[in-house]
């Protein structure tokens, strides 16, 4: 014997999918319903042929109602309106059809304008009273308490409905100014990050610039030693390394009024050339960590060699950013190690703490630290010479940095 197929949940999520992408179809079926319903309850009504016909009509009004209630609230909330008047109008009772004056008073509430809205609470408080001082003989003969009784037990359900769609139209102007606002907040919070990352690149061409200046000056220096030693060749070659020293030097003299430009904002101003740090200057910079307060242990692996200045630079400002992240951020007690490891093509970064950690906005991509945006200025000091980085919690505890950034022979 086989059993009949259980209904699952993804049965029920496919079926409330397709209830959602076809209102109007939904509202149809059940608008057919009402109406079979309504027919049924004409077989038994009594009345002349007009007072039928007119039924009839007033009857498939309000099934229209029904149906088209969520693609035309207001229009379908004025032909209910003009139903109700024609009820009045021909005599007609109420009877099941009329269900749908509760159904677009809900509906009307909930999606439509405002003034439609009021319209269907207006009708609501006064459709009990009109319908007992049209048709009194259905009103018990017992006083007028019980009348206003009846009146009001006619009421709720109305107004409960008015009530329910006006709190579900609140509901939705708030998560729709919720998620309005999120969407808001993502397209600053992505500006931000362009800003802070063409800030950092930036600040980035300006260092480079300066190992660009300082590999200048070397060659100018090589040029005009050049000069001088070779006493054998023509004067042609002589003159050709004057040019090449003349050139270098007005070069240098260029980048450095750029640098100033850039690193002072006035073209005016023009301070003392500094060299910008590397690799050999790290354990410098452990030291005055360290007179801070902040314990670091630093180890060398490998053979030390000459490296390109780009790398050297990278890897200074590494070490620097991610020990000022763990005095922020690490805690009174952190302690922190720094490993420099040479390998044949490559030289490796680890710097990690035991800290209390890291927000996950200060590592993840295009994140920020809320003040320097170091770790986005990481990111692209590492891709602007072809290296990798990884950061991001310890597995027991604190943070770790690792960079890996290739090396060429240095010339």
């Amino acid at each position: 014997m086989h059993l009949p197929p259980v209904p699952t949940l993804g049965h029920v999520q496919r079926l409330y999918d397709f209830i959602r992408r076809h209102p109007t179809g939904v509202d149809s079926f059940w608008a057919v319903f009402l109406l079979g319903l309504s027919g049924l309850s004409m077989v038994v009504r009594a009345g002349s042929a007009g007072e039928r016909l007119a039924a009839l009509l007033i009857i498939v009004g309000l099934c229209t109602v029904v149906a088209l209630r969520r693609r035309a609230p207001e229009k379908m909330l004025l032909l209910a309106v003009a139903m109700g008047v024609a009820q009045l109008v021909f005599g007609v009772k109420p009877g099941v059809a009329n269900f749908a004056m509760l159904v677009i008073v809900f509906t009307v509430s909930t999606l439509g304008e405002r003034w439609a809205s009021r319209l269907a609470l207006v009708c609501s408080l006064s459709a009990a009273g009109v319908s007992q001082l049209r048709w009194p003989q259905d009103v018990p003969q017992n006083g007028w308490p019980q009348q206003v009784f009846v009146g009001v037990v006619m009421t709720v359900p109305f107004v409960l409905a008015w009530v329910l769609g006006d709190s579900m139209r609140t509901r939705r102007a708030y998560f729709s100014q919720l998620e309005e606002r999120a969407a808001r907040l993502e397209r600053e919070r992505e500006a931000q990050s362009k800003v802070a990352v063409a800030a950092e690149r930036a600040r980035i061409a300006r260092e480079l610039h300066d190992v660009v200046a300082h590999n200048v000056s070397v060659m100018v220096v090589q040029a005009d030693g050049a000069a001088y030693v070779m006493d054998a060749a023509p004067d042609q070659a002589r003159q050709a390394l004057e040019t090449i020293s003349s050139t270098g030097r007005q070069a240098l003299a260029e980048m450095r009024r750029l640098l100033g430009v850039l690193r002072t904002g006035d073209s005016q101003e023009s301070g003392e050339y500094v060299p910008q740090p590397d690799v050999e200057q790290i354990e410098d910079l452990i030291e005055q960590v360290r007179q801070t307060g902040l314990a670091v242990d630093f180890k060398i692996e490998g053979t030390p060699r000459p490296l390109p200045s780009g790398v050297e630079l990278t890897a200074y400002r590494i070490v620097q950013e991610a020990l000022t992240n763990t005095r922020k951020h690490g805690g009174p007690d952190a302690g922190a190690s720094v490993r420099l490891v040479y390998f044949d093509d490559g030289l490796g970064l680890l710097v990690e703490d035991d800290g209390r950690g890291a927000a996950h906005e200060l590592y993840e991509d295009g994140g920020a630290d809320g003040a320097g945006h170091g770790m986005i200025g990481m990111r692209e000091r590492v891709g602007m010479v072809g290296g990798t980085l990884d950061a991001g919690p310890r597995p027991g505890g604190g943070f770790r940095i690792s960079a890996l950034l290739p090396l060429k022979p240095a010339h």
